[in-house]
């Protein structure tokens, strides 16, 4: 069970903006590269500056449960390594490397298949934003020196997205998944997304300074 993302979906009674995405795609597939495309360009006119991105893994670039890129996904996710090399790429997962994840078999699976690092952390999405912000703060190879210029790409509104808004990143939201999501709470999600869409509101905007 997911209590991080129980708990924090009460967030949204006060700050409902915290579940909307900066920008929307339908599959992987569709994900631009570099990230700064996904976006708008800000008053400055300049384009967003990605220097570090954050993946979700089950149905965003696996089958839910599998350890391994989606055959189909493999071209993109290859390119998407490629323009974010090593420590740039980040996979975090609400299975692989959480505390569920016995002796953290599965992120060394993980790892082993993708080349790219899984975080271990120690609460579930949302609620590991502060964990994924000290990775890369640590991390200097990076370049991060703002949340705003780490973006995050899942699946889920109320765990992915909701990761990127609660540490100020930029969250692109893959509205369509590899298998069809059936649960109650991703119904939930599509349905009160459009809702406030509708009602004006907007993803928030991302942090220039780490708090």
């Amino acid at each position: 069970m997911n209590i991080s993302g129980t708990l924090n979906v009460f967030r949204l009674i006060t700050q409902p903006s915290l579940c909307l995405p900066h920008a929307t795609i339908s599959t992987f597939n569709e994900l631009p590269i570099p990230l700064s495309k996904a976006f708008t360009k800000g008053n400055d006119g300049k384009d967003a500056d990605i220097r570090a991105v954050v993946l979700d893994k089950d149905n965003c670039f696996a089958v839910p449960h599998a350890n391994e890129v989606y055959k189909p996904y493999h071209d993109r996710f290859e390119a998407l390594k490629a323009a974010y090399p090593s420590s740039r790429l980040l996979i975090v997962s609400n299975t692989a490397g959480t505390a569920t994840d016995r002796d953290f078999e599965e992120a060394r699976l993980l790892e082993r298949n993708t080349g790219v690092k899984v975080l271990r952390h120690n609460t579930k999405k949302p609620g590991c934003h502060l964990e994924i912000l000290s990775h890369f703060q640590a991390d200097k190879d990076t370049g991060v020196t703002s949340p705003s210029q780490i973006a995050v790409v899942g699946d889920r509104l109320f765990t992915d997205v909701m990761t990127a808004n609660m540490m100020g990143a930029r969250g692109i939201w893959i509205k369509d998944g590899i298998v069809e999501e059936k649960s109650i709470f991703a119904k939930v999600e599509h349905s009160l997304a459009g809702f406030l869409q509708r009602r004006g509101y907007s993803a928030p905007d991302p942090k220039s300074d780490f708090e």
